[in-house]
């Protein structure tokens, strides 16, 4: 299976993370915006040559998983480090409230059914993992999925843990190399980004009031994000807590740990057998009498 390339932002397999350790700003050596841009830019080139590579290849499928407080930057992220690269080899599912036929099934299922085919990179702009994080911080929504077994107890939310956690391992056996990058923004700089979006009349239809609203479970939230890195951050799927307050370091990470998990893949262009190469005098032959 796949091993998680080494990163400052990977979160460890041991159960140790601690949020209020992890940063939510570049480190002091880091580039600066200009710079971080200009990596961006050829980590999207390189990028746009793997997944060529890796549609040929067909032999994986790429799943990128974004979690993220309102105004942490998932879309842009998404689009700043898709830019470029074909956009049949890519798709992108944002996952809203569930619907009365997604709650008939399993919280798995809806998104089983937009995982990527081998040879494409499949986006999940939020993904089952609310499961544990909003509707553990707002228990009443596990009433309208009328589950058996449904408890506020901590078994029950250790049980969807362990449902991701076979989930993903199961994903990883059969080809999927999967990342999944928290977007880790300070609550200040969520403040900010709220009042750009009341103040900026192109920006007003970004804001929600339902978003304002959510920041009075910061607490709960950071709480439930804690146990979801440390429950299901494994070599197969790990977890990245990207610091979020600067937006092009931020975008530049998730771009090289995107090329570099790909590149560890050793994908190829698949190989002519020499029995189709003796024909292509042939096929040569035929287009120049033509």
């Amino acid at each position: 299976m796949f091993k998680a390339v080494e990163n400052p932002y990977l979160v460890p397999f041991d159960d140790s993370f601690k949020i209020d350790s992890a940063s939510t700003s570049p480190p002091t050596d880091a580039p600066d915006k200009k710079k971080c841009k200009k990596l961006l830019e050829s980590y999207v080139d390189e990028l746009s040559d793997l997944q060529k590579v890796l549609y040929a290849h067909n032999r994986y499928g790429v799943l990128a998983i974004f979690q993220a407080m309102d105004a942490a930057g998932k879309d842009g992220t998404i689009r700043a480090v898709l830019t470029g690269v074909n956009p049949a080899g890519f798709q992108v599912f944002s996952f809203k409230q569930p619907s009365k036929e997604e709650l008939d099934h399993d919280f798995l299922w809806r998104s089983s059914l937009r995982l990527p085919e081998r040879g494409r990179i499949g986006i999940f702009n939020r993904s089952y993992y609310e499961e544990t994080l909003v509707v553990k911080v707002h228990e009443g929504f596990l009433k309208s999925q009328n589950l058996p077994n449904a408890s506020e107890s901590g078994d029950f939310w250790k049980g969807r843990y362990q449902s991701i956690f076979d989930h993903e391992k199961h994903l990883a056996k059969n080809g999927y190399l999967i990342l999944k990058f928290w977007l880790n923004v300070s609550k200040d700089e969520q403040k900010d980004r709220f009042f750009a979006r009341l103040d900026d009349p192109e920006k007003h239809w970004k804001f929600s009031a339902g978003d304002v609203r959510e920041r009075t479970y910061w607490d709960d939230y950071m709480d439930a994000y804690q146990g979801v890195l440390n429950a299901t951050s494994r070599s197969w799927a790990p977890w990245y807590a990207i610091p979020a307050d600067d937006k092009p370091f931020m975008r530049m990470q998730v771009a090289k740990i995107i090329v570099e998990s790909l590149k560890s893949l050793n994908l190829s262009y698949p190989t002519v057998g020499p029995g189709e190469v003796s024909k292509f005098g042939e096929m040569r032959d035929i287009l120049n009498n033509e």
